[in-house]
């Protein structure tokens, strides 16, 4: 699978925004590519006062411009995240998937919203505006199947667990950690996630604005099975391009089948019936 992964700053406009995507995906699509994934809100600068601001409804303008850019260059794309306003006036942080032919296969809707306070540092509350979705995401490619969660999500461990347990062999993550979280956090995340769970891992992020309202850490990145880092950016804009394989998801799992040694007798992860 060869894949890309755009890293864009964002603009105050959707309509720029949108254009700046279809210039990057072309750019990345020059030479063959299969998947390429967007970042978090690349729609919209990352403030919780925005995303009502910039919410379109699935199936309105927007939506049609991101399945146009997976027809038009025939690719699966994760199409970052965008605010989704639905029929009841909620607006989540939502990611939509299309396949090779502009076909929508799922969408995620972020399930763990953002709220901190780190005092002197940074303050942000997401569920003053968004609403939390409640999904798993996995779709099937010709690949295999791809799980997809969004940035905040990789925090929590059990959700990973879930998308393994429905088969996922690559999990995408748009996201826009902040530069404190970043620095710290990033690379520990994609890593551990990508080696407890024996799974390819790809993190989309925005590229570092230092004039804008929210600082994004960047460094895109994608991470083997076995928890190698197979190439990751700085802070600019660009993109990453890797190839991975997902067959080596499985030569990992049979010379360290540590999932088929878990005590299930003693504790399990699953998704509760609401």
């Amino acid at each position: 699978m060869e894949v890309a992964v755009v890293q864009m700053k964002t603009e105050n406009s959707i309509e720029e925004n949108l254009r700046k995507a279809e210039r990057m995906v072309e750019e990345a699509c020059a030479t063959k590519k299969d998947l390429v994934v967007l970042p978090e809100m690349f729609l919209c600068p990352y403030e919780a006062q925005n995303f009502p601001k910039f919410a379109t409804k699935e199936g309105d303008y927007v939506f049609h411009r991101l399945s146009n850019m997976a027809k038009q260059h025939q690719i699966y794309l994760v199409a970052g995240s965008v605010p989704e306003l639905d029929e009841e006036g909620k607006v989540y942080n939502t990611s939509y998937v299309f396949d090779r032919t502009g076909a929508m296969l799922g969408k995620h809707r972020k399930v763990h919203l953002f709220d901190i306070n780190m005092v002197g540092k940074h303050c942000f509350r997401e569920s003053d505006t968004l609403t939390a979705g409640d999904d798993i995401t996995v779709v099937d490619t010709e690949f295999g199947k791809i799980g997809v969660c969004i940035c905040y999500d990789i925090r929590f461990p059990e959700l990973f667990r879930l998308m393994v347990e429905q088969g996922a062999k690559l999990i995408v993550v748009p996201a826009c950690f902040t530069l404190t979280t970043g620095e710290a956090h990033w690379d520990i995340f994609f890593r551990v996630r990508s080696t407890e769970n024996q799974v390819f891992m790809i993190g989309a992020a925005g590229a570092l604005d230092e004039n804008g309202p929210f600082q994004s850490y960047g460094h895109s990145l994608v991470v083997s099975p076995f928890g190698d880092i197979l190439g990751e950016m700085q802070q600019e804009e660009g993109i990453l391009s890797a190839t991975i394989e997902l067959k080596e998801v499985e030569k990992v799992r049979e010379e360290n089948p540590f999932l088929q040694h878990r005590r299930l007798d003693l504790y399990e992860v699953r998704k509760k019936d609401r």
